[in-house]
């Protein structure tokens, strides 16, 4: 089964026909919310909204490990994360669709791994890749088939937030390679591949990072919905291909 996860902007999925709603309890606490099962186009999905369904969970504090675990737990193998992002590049402007094929985590804190007890071996899992080849080009097909402009590849910084980047910071990821900025990409990705499970993300660029183009002197925090409402709704058009591109 394919599973969602809504970030900031897409805490409910319009072209979700709802079934039920499941309260999950999992070994590493609770997740954000219940998990919302219901059909796409008459295929099955489930869905949750990483910052909670009221968006009250900030990105530092979100249970990433009891996200996936629950996820996982009630049979997903997919994996789509929807997150809104910053652009550092100079073509990835606010209301641009990106499906990134890299990662740098600038996160701490954060419980990022499934096997940190003692009483288990040491494992260590391949990271490579961080997102699942053929999953990220399904996304595209779909975004094709959706007649969706969608940018193939790019390199995501997740930084630990809630607040937003300095210019210098953002400065520091653009020479260390990052091409946009966000708060949730890690440790989710990796917590996906520990779970052999298929995982890759839409970025929407909901914003300029600070220090480039209209964010030059401030971030205009109040103009982010009104790019994120239209993003997300070509983002649900291209779930809506996902899902029947492969009959899930």
């Amino acid at each position: 089964m394919l599973a969602i996860i809504g970030g900031t902007g897409l805490d409910q999925l319009g072209n979700l026909k709802i079934t039920h709603r499941q309260v999950i309890r999992t070994p590493y606490g609770e997740p954000s919310g219940a998990l919302t099962f219901g059909t796409i186009n008459q295929h099955e999905v489930m869905f949750l909204a990483r910052h909670g369904y009221g968006h009250t969970i900030p990105p530092h504090e979100v249970n990433y490990r009891a996200n996936l675990w629950a996820l996982y737990e009630q049979g997903a193998k997919r994996v789509i994360a929807v997150a809104s992002v910053g652009g550092i590049r100079s073509d990835l402007v606010p209301g641009t669709l990106v499906v990134p094929d890299q990662v740098i985590d600038y996160t701490h804190g954060r419980p990022f791994t499934y096997f940190d007890g003692r009483e288990r071996l040491v494992t260590h899992v391949d990271f490579t890749e961080p997102y699942t080849r053929e999953l990220r080009q399904q996304i595209l097909t779909a975004a094709g088939l959706a007649n969706e402009k969608c940018v193939d590849g790019g390199v995501y910084a997740a930084t630990q937030g809630p607040r937003l980047e300095t210019a210098a910071e953002i400065n520091r990821l653009e020479r260390d390679g990052a091409d946009m900025v966000g708060m949730t990409g890690m440790p989710e990705a990796s917590l996906a591949r520990e779970l052999s499970l298929s995982y890759a993300t839409i970025a929407v660029v909901v914003n300029h990072a600070a220090g480039r183009g209209n964010s030059r002197n401030r971030v205009d925090l109040g103009t982010i919905s009104t790019i994120a409402e239209p993003a997300m709704a070509r983002v649900r058009s291209i779930l809506g291909r996902v899902v029947e591109s492969d009959g899930n």
